[in-house]
């Protein structure tokens, strides 16, 4: 059932939330570190659990400790990687990406934010980022709209290859959460649509994730709906696993926000 509020109900939701937001950005640090330098420093070999080439088109999914770092790199030119997570212990846990824009009021991932769950805990820092150019709004493709953009082009999805991912995991598609699409630069305009801006990558980017809890992480290779490349052309990314090294408790992921606070906090009561 529909229900008309009044402009004056209206007015008054929207200076409560106003309101929430001035309190909850008073507590953000005033400016968040500056994007990583490229090219990424090189992982020491003794530091590395394992290094996966993804070919384009193509998913890899793997199990991920606590405070082991994932490494994504465009090493082999441009590529958006999508991807989705699992709790390890409690696979029902998921990945919630409107927590994670909603609790930290903002669309922008980058360098310093935190990747919630569907339970208020934590599950990933973005510990490094060159380009801060991802998507946590659209999602990743589909056969349809491969269909829309390639014709009848045979090629692979995001969204069939997390399907298949799930199944290796003893899950099925409903336990699917919304993908993050990882160099995927896209921004919503002053009218509310959705845009590409390719200036905000700078070639050969890489990303880092620090595991809070044990994973599973599912990605998937594949082109982004808005990408203005017209050839499905996806090149092979680089996910290396990097072994566990524990946070500072000053860690600015940690510390960078009152919601990031209460995340860790609900980290900590689970595994208490």
């Amino acid at each position: 059932m529909h229900i008309k509020r009044s402009a004056e109900e209206i007015a008054a939701n929207r200076a409560r939330y106003e309101e929430h937001q001035r309190k909850g950005l008073q507590f953000a640090p005033k400016a968040l570190p500056e994007k990583s330098r490229l090219p990424a420093p090189a992982a020491g070999a003794d530091t590395v659990v394992h290094r996966e080439v993804i070919p384009g088109g193509w998913y890899w999914w793997t199990s991920v400790k606590k405070n082991e770092t994932l490494r994504i790199a465009l090493d082999d030119g441009f590529s958006t990687m999508s991807l989705v997570a699992w709790n390890a212990v409690d696979p029902s846990e998921r990945l919630n990406l409107p927590d994670t824009v909603k609790v930290q009021w903002t669309t922008g991932l980058g360098k310093g934010r935190v990747v919630f769950s569907d339970m208020g805990k934590v599950m990933f820092s973005i510990c490094e980022d060159s380009s801060g150019a991802h998507d946590c709004l659209m999602g990743g493709s589909t056969a349809a709209s491969n269909a829309a953009r390639y014709g009848d082009a045979k090629t692979r999805n995001t969204r069939d290859n997390f399907v298949i991912v799930a199944n290796k995991l003893g899950l099925d598609k409903r336990d699917l959460p919304a993908a993050l699409s990882l160099f995927a630069p896209v921004r919503v305009d002053k009218d509310g649509k959705f845009t590409w801006k390719s200036d905000l990558l700078n070639g050969a980017d890489y990303v880092e994730l620090r595991a809070e809890m044990d994973l599973f992480v599912g990605f998937s290779n594949c082109p982004h709906p808005l990408d203005p490349n017209e050839n499905y052309a996806p090149n092979p990314v680089t996910v290396t696993r990097i072994a566990a090294v524990a946070p500072a408790a000053a860690d600015l992921c940690r510390t960078a926000t009152a919601e990031a606070v209460r995340g860790f906090e609900n980290n900590a009561f689970a595994q208490a």
